[in-house]
């Protein structure tokens, strides 16, 4: 049974003064899969992320969510609506704890009060959805360690949950492994698979080995446009991805 499609985009594009840094990409974003986004430095992967979210305005072309056209929806409409994104910069607040992050987060989706100083009481339904989704990403241990005391590893994790917070039906991920351990991309490779079982996760990652391992669909960008669509075995198969990578050393690991 084949899964719903959740987010296309038609024909998008985003230009700066003249320069195409996307370039008419037509994407199928499917419920319950990780769909990758991979290409060179400077191919347009970021870019298009950030058209999608609505942190740009496109230039050309459409986004549609679910039916609904959503391509000049503001970004906190489209994270009402489930699209949720991390970055590839840290994004979290350093002085406050695991556990105060992700509540932050989920007392925003919820609707209920952001005063430090609610009732105990009023926080029951916020505490116990921070508490669940701690412990879906294995975050549960530092709950409460001050987020800037955290390895770089778990900082991005964090982020991953503050982003849960919103309940996403399509989650979009900038670079997750970006800096990280072995260890610790060995970790995030792990949640982003399982979440792929339970949403739509957008991958942008440099990582090739990761991305081959977890991905059922992967879309690749080169000067903006899309050059290839498939597989991971169809894309480490692929002459004109080859040529775009231009047998770099992330290229020798879709052919090892």
């Amino acid at each position: 049974m084949s899964q719903a499609t959740l987010l296309t985009t038609k024909d998008l594009s985003k230009h700066f003064d003249g320069v195409m840094a996307v370039n008419l990409v037509n994407l199928e974003v499917t419920d319950q899969e990780v769909h990758s986004i991979i290409g060179p430095n400077g191919a347009g992967k970021t870019t298009l992320i950030n058209v999608i979210t609505g942190l740009l305005a496109a230039s050309e072309g459409s986004v549609t969510y679910q039916g609904q056209d959503i391509t000049t929806k503001p970004v906190h409409e489209r994270v009402r609506l489930g699209i949720c994104r991390t970055f590839q910069i840290t994004s979290i607040f350093m002085g406050l704890t695991v556990y105060e992050n992700v509540r932050i987060a989920a007392q925003s989706h919820l609707g209920g009060s952001l005063r430090i100083m609610s009732p105990r009481g009023g926080l029951k339904r916020v505490n116990a959805k921070t508490e669940q989704i701690l412990e879906r990403v294995g975050l549960t241990h530092v709950a409460g360690r001050q987020a800037e005391l955290l390895a770089h590893g778990d900082q991005r994790v964090l982020e991953v949950a503050i982003s849960l917070a919103s309940e996403p039906q399509v989650l979009l991920l900038d670079e997750p492994a970006a800096g990280m351990s072995p260890a610790e991309t060995d970790q995030m490779s792990e949640l982003i698979a399982a979440l792929g079982t339970e949403m739509a996760v957008l991958l942008v990652e440099h990582d090739m080995e990761v991305v081959m391992a977890i991905s059922q669909r992967i879309t690749v960008l080169h000067q903006g446009g899309v050059i290839a669509r498939g597989t991971p075995e169809e894309i480490a198969s692929d002459q004109q991805v080859r040529e775009a990578y231009l047998g770099g050393d992330d290229w020798a690991v879709l052919t090892a």
